[in-house]
């Protein structure tokens, strides 16, 4: 039967399906289109634009509320700034103060607020796009979340804080689809050989967003019109309305339904994920995914990223300010500094990564477990070392960029081993373990906000603490997943399972079934046994 030969090349080493050992791939291979950018690279492209407007849409937050921030009014109740290095003379720039007396701990709790939204809609939407699609939610989810973004400075003005926070929660709600359905578009769209960097390249979008972000958001809160810090968000808001505009326009769920796309690519597409038979997409197998290890091992290894990489995405400006005192048009542009080394390491580990699988000289559950080691091992072990060296501030910044710099190992690590485990039901997992890591990551700035909020305790003192607890997060979750994590296709998403059901068997024509999204897959005679 053609689909037991099939289904055997998927799992030929490490249950991976791979792309040179399919049948007919070497054909389709040589019959690909000598384009310079096909469709799947657009995909690709888009994708990652959409991945670096929802970390804009995050991360100006935590510039801009410097800005919106009296410094002066509260100085004198419980915002404290480091004063324990007695050999340097660093004046606390206050020119530029803000609207708003808020003390740390409100502070932490707007922070927080985008990531109540956004976690909350990660399982719903997970499900509902296995079922209807990924791109009208990822699309549309996105322009709510831009729109909203043009509310910011009146809520705040007008609302206060639990204003801000409202519109924020709203924001999140809208960015919720991103990271499931991204996922569920790379698993239809990027055969299995180009994962690790086509995958690290649309995450890598996260650090192109920040870096985008941090800085230009300085630039805007100093320079800026209706006061400074409110063109943060009108001018993301149009930037971020105009890509998901275009991505519903352009972009399409997947190759077969793709008007434009060029024949030859959509049969190289199809056969690498799917092989030569019917596309099949059962029902999510709950129970099994339940008592998988590996899965657990990708669940912690998300739940402690995000936990050590929201402390420094959120606090690290407030860092800059209370300890190392840079200015507020500095402090954009070298908080920026650790996501732009995370970004460059990112694409190029991911490189390595790719050789590391089709050089056969690394089983794929060995090169996940070796690059996240790096992802997260790097950064744990950086934030202790920043921890003691905060009264020297180039050293401190050399080192914080170094630590997240290699934090974009995890991208061929763990955030790409869904897609190992489950090509058809990655999507799926990925909701459940983004909406668990961001429930993690919703705490660091509350935690990091009550530590540093205390002026009877030392500024440095504290802020140790904060980095001390993302260290450990990181490495015990790392380690976990050292453990557990695994490479292989499991056996609750095995193609072999679903021809033993009766429907199935009693198929015997070429009527073939549909996608999930109601695309019919690549032309191909199904035969009975």
């Amino acid at each position: 039967m053609p689909f037991r030969r099939s289904s055997l090349n998927h799992r030929h080493r490490d249950g991976h399906v791979l792309v040179w050992n399919q049948r007919h791939l070497h054909e389709a291979l040589e019959e690909q289109p000598q384009r310079c950018f096909a469709t799947r690279y657009f995909v690709t492209f888009m994708l990652f634009l959409g991945m670096a407007n929802a970390y804009v849409m995050r991360t100006n937050m935590s510039v801009a509320i410097v800005a919106m921030v009296n410094h002066t009014a509260i100085k004198s109740g419980d915002e404290v700034f480091d004063d324990e290095c007695g050999d340097r003379d660093i004046p606390i720039d206050d020119s530029q103060d803000g609207e708003f007396p808020w003390n740390s701990a409100l502070q932490g709790y707007i922070l927080s607020s985008f990531f109540y939204g956004y976690v909350i809609t990660q399982i719903p939407f997970g499900i509902l796009a296995k079922k209807y699609g990924s791109l009208r939610f990822l699309g549309y989810g996105m322009l709510i979340n831009s729109v909203f973004a043009f509310l910011v400075p009146v809520a705040a003005r007008e609302g206060g804080v639990w204003g801000l926070c409202g519109v924020r929660f709203i924001q999140g709600l809208g960015e919720g689809p991103i990271v499931p359905c991204t996922h569920a578009l790379l698993a239809k769209w990027i055969p299995p050989n180009e994962r690790s960097r086509m995958g690290a390249a649309v995450y890598a979008g996260a650090q192109f967003g920040t870096i985008i972000s941090m800085p230009l958001s300085g630039l805007l809160a100093e320079y800026g019109f209706d006061g400074g810090w409110p063109s943060i968000f009108y001018v993301f808001g149009v930037v971020g309305t105009v890509w998901s505009i275009a991505f519903l326009m352009f972009v399409h769920e997947d190759p077969s339904v793709h008007p434009t796309i060029d024949e030859r690519e959509k049969k190289y597409i199809n056969d690498a994920l799917w092989g030569t038979d019917v596309v099949k997409s059962p029902p999510i197998p709950f129970r099994a995914i339940i008592k998988s290890l590996p899965f657990y091992a990708i669940l912690f290894a998300h739940m402690g990223h995000n936990y050590g990489y929201e402390t420094l995405m959120t606090e690290l400006p407030t860092y800059m300010k209370q300890v190392l005192r840079f200015s507020l048009k500095s402090n954009g542009l070298l908080s920026s500094l650790p996501y732009l080394a995370m970004w460059l390491l990112s694409m190029f580990i991911s490189v390595i990564a790719d050789w590391m699988i089709s050089s056969k000289r690394f089983s794929l559950t060995a090169t996940r477990k070796i690059i996240n080691s790096i992802g997260q091992y790097g950064p744990g072990i950086a934030l202790i070392a920043a921890s003691y060296t905060g009264c020297d501030r180039a050293l401190t910044l050399a080192i914080l960029t170094i630590g997240v710099g290699l934090n974009g190992g995890i991208y061929s690590g763990f955030k790409i081993n869904h897609l190992d485990l489950t090509p058809r039901f990655a999507g799926f997992l990925m909701a459940i373990t983004n909406c668990s890591a961001n429930l993690a990551g919703l705490l660091a700035p509350i935690a990091a906000g009550n530590l540093i909020s205390d002026p009877s305790k030392p500024m440095m003192g504290q802020w140790q603490i904060v980095f001390f607890i993302a260290a450990f997060v990181y490495i015990i979750c790392g380690t976990f997943y050292n453990i557990f994590g695994s490479g292989e296709r499991q056996f609750w998403d095995n193609p072999e399972d679903d021809e033993q059901k009766p429907a199935l068997q009693a198929t015997s024509t070429t009527t073939p079934q549909r996608l999930s999204n109601g695309a019919a897959p690549p032309t191909q005679a199904i035969t009975s046994s």
